[in-house]
């Protein structure tokens, strides 16, 4: 750590900023570099209607119309009818020919097929003579085949993913797939109320101590055959991560955890065989996360020479390289702060380039690069703002970056990367336009408030009311999520006009982070280890009682607004923290976490069996005899990930203590919802926070 500070210190490099016919208003947008001098950006010129795709030149510093041309696979592969069709070069071809549908259809790298399933069997289907092969062919109901269990879609692969569990190697040999069979997982009942009679959606949703759905992972040739299935007893009670392929020899490199998820493995497993060798281990007290790493947690070296790891095991996220067998032969970053992402292994030159957080602000990403032997740290990024966006140019001497802070409004430029000298800053847009004048707005600050136990220099990010008076007492908006490493404080430029209302009406919003939210890395993180709720909540409890007594904050009310995680803390705001807290807009919330799924929740709180007293303290229901204020309690009735369930508990027991509040639910609405119920939603927060914060009618938005 102390070689780090001393290296930033030598190699922060001064800055000139040239403006090259910058774009005010509408923030153009980075679509992908030419070459090393020329980028393509998407962006409105002389007062057009809509923005289009120009070529920016940094030598020149002036734009060119980009030619039309492609800009990607030139095969795309759609589901139409229930059936697929190949479009390339514009000509649709159908693909299949039946009803069933077809689903998450993925082209191999090669281009010659198409994987995909129906009825939870794995398919592939030839581009040139349309021959359809069953590569599984189970009719057992709770069996999935390259289609995912509702756990691993939800909390492994993650949502974008759309349930696809199958993988094309590099070289287009084998289609991989993972086999879940769910029957022993227990089915969680969705009712919806649709028609005459409604109906029922049937989840296999494993609740916290609930069986897990049995997985086992396999590969054939496209065209069918036997299947090799890699060596692991699919009995175990444990997870697999997404596969990765080793590019030097398209053998599959797989995570495995234990159920217990502080115990990771990762194998390499021989596609000839199905047998498995241990390339990588990783154990820690609390836990690790299974879901794989920005950039990736294994980044493969050219030529079999080795990998770059990231790991969070010392309490901050760090890259560190290894030899193909898995021996460690340096870490590469230390020190406390955060590794969030890698963006260049540059092998001839032995560096790598990547952002962080917390050397400079805990609130800001930066750019910096380093040698494979963890000399030569360099900062890469100017100024004192936050990275959202860097886009490296193919030889690294240049990057195009998207940086703001609260005080500066979200800038896009091209940065170079000077051996040594100034570094130059060519500005091409802003999402503001010339006219952007910050003393007609509200003042928004970054504060940071010292935990109660004097550990935390906790970060709030703050919207003060319009013309302040410090002798006046004001609403105090809180607005969080709160789960673990989740935190929304970053010190980035926003002004939507929600905020600059909020702020004339003379309402003080805040957003609050607290030590387990990703400032302080995973050593923060794992003060929430068997223990959600309660450190997360003292740290609100502590913030809010600054604002009341620095802030001018009203300390009859104090209100908390947050979503799913939000949800829960707001819900345990005013139970456990109602001696602060007094008013709370809850929506999708947890409330007792024996309802919520087995990976998420035991990964923090191992098994009600193993923690009893855990879940017990974390447990909004433990509180209901507490619970003072007023509460907005409102969840969609199709939520598939936290149930209704929850609020229903919630408001048995509160009726049992003699308690109200206000109560909504959205007919169909899942983990969120849009359209006609998304406006009604926002209309009922409002008028939530006219009558009990600002005490004065509200008029519907038309």
């Amino acid at each position: 750590m102390k070689k780090s500070m001393l290296l930033l210190v030598v190699f922060c490099l001064p800055v000139v900023v040239t403006i090259a016919q910058m774009q005010g208003g509408n923030l153009p947008r980075f679509v992908r570099w030419i070459d090393n001098s020329q980028v393509v950006i998407n962006t409105k010129l002389n007062n057009e209607k809509a923005p289009k795709d120009y070529i920016y030149s940094i030598v020149s510093k002036q734009y060119a119309p980009a030619p039309a041309g492609k800009t990607g696979s030139d095969k795309v592969v759609l589901v139409k009818n229930a059936n697929l069709f190949l479009v390339e070069d514009g000509i649709e071809k159908q693909l299949t020919f039946d009803e069933a549908e077809e689903k998450n259809p993925t082209l191999s790298p090669d281009g010659k097929f198409v994987g995909y399933t129906k009825n939870n069997n794995l398919y592939t289907v030839s581009i040139e003579d349309k021959k359809e092969t069953a590569i599984t062919h189970e009719e057992t109901k709770g069996i999935l085949n390259g289609y995912a269990s509702w756990v691993y879609f939800e909390e492994i692969f993650g949502r974008p993913t759309q349930y696809r569990a199958f993988w094309w190697s590099p070289d287009s040999k084998y289609i991989s797939f993972m086999r879940f069979d769910e029957r022993k997982v227990p089915m969680f009942p969705i009712y919806n109320s649709d028609g005459q009679h409604g109906y029922i959606e049937e989840t296999r949703y494993p609740k916290v101590g609930d069986p897990n759905p049995m997985v086992k992972i396999g590969w054939v040739a496209p065209t069918g055959g036997n299947i090799t299935w890699a060596d692991f007893n699919e009995q175990e009670d444990q997870y697999f991560g997404w596969p990765i392929w080793n590019p030097n020899n398209n053998n599959m490199w797989l995570s495995w955890m234990d159920r217990g998820q502080n115990k990771l493995k990762i194998y390499e497993l021989d596609m000839a065989s199905g047998a498995k060798k241990e390339v990588y281990q990783e154990y820690q007290k609390t836990w690790i996360d299974l879901e794989d790493r920005v950039s990736g947690r294994i980044n493969f070296l050219g030529n079999n020479k080795g990998y770059i790891a990231q790991s969070d095991a010392t309490g901050w996220n760090h890259l560190y390289l290894y030899d193909m067998t898995g021996k460690l032969l340096n870490p590469i970053t230390s020190g406390k702060y955060t590794v969030t992402g890698i963006k260049l292994i540059d092998e001839k030159n032995n560096t790598i380039y990547f952002t962080a957080r917390g050397i400079e602000n805990t609130a800001r990403i930066d750019f910096y690069c380093v040698g494979f032997d963890g000399k030569n740290f360099k900062r890469l990024s100017v100024g004192e703002y936050n990275y959202s966006q860097i886009n490296l140019a193919p030889d690294a001497k240049h990057f195009v970056a998207v940086y703001s802070n609260v005080k500066t409004p979200t800038t896009i430029a091209v940065i170079d990367i000077p051996k040594k000298g100034v570094a130059n800053v060519q500005q091409i847009g802003a999402a503001v336009d010339s006219n952007f004048n910050p003393a007609n707005f509200a003042v928004t600050e970054l504060i940071r408030i010292k935990s109660a136990d004097g550990l935390y220099e906790l970060p709030a990010l703050v919207t003060w009311p319009k013309n302040r008076d410090p002798n006046k007492k004001y609403p105090l908006l809180v607005s969080i999520y709160g789960g673990p490493n989740a935190g929304t404080v970053m010190d980035s430029w926003s002004n939507p006009a929600s905020k600059e209302n909020w702020a004339k009406e003379g309402i003080i919003q805040v957003a609050f982070d607290h030590r387990a939210s990703g400032h302080f890395g995973k050593e923060g993180v794992n003060y929430m280890y068997r223990n959600l709720g309660y450190w997360e909540m003292q740290d609100y409890m502590t913030m809010a009682k600054w604002f009341i007594a620095n802030g001018s904050a009203d300390p009859k009310k104090i209100c908390i607004t947050g979503f799913s995680y939000g949800g829960y803390m707001s819900c345990y705001a005013l139970t456990y923290g109602a001696s602060v807290f007094t008013h709370a807009m809850a929506g999708g919330s947890v409330v007792d976490w024996g309802l919520y799924d087995s990976h998420y929740t035991e990964r923090y709180m191992d098994t009600p069996g193993e923690n009893p007293e855990g879940y017990k303290s974390s447990s909004v229901l433990t509180f209901v005899k507490d619970f003072k204020g007023t509460l907005q309690l409102v969840h969609g009735t199709s939520d598939d990930n936290v149930h209704m369930q929850n609020s229903i508990q919630f408001l048995s027991a509160l009726q049992d203590n003699g308690k109200e509040v206000e109560f909504m639910l959205y007919p169909g609405g899942r983990h969120g919802w849009g359209a006609a119920k998304g406006k009604h939603f926002t209309e009922l927060k409002n008028k939530f926070i006219y009558t009990h914060l600002l005490e004065k009618p509200y008029t519907a938005a038309k």
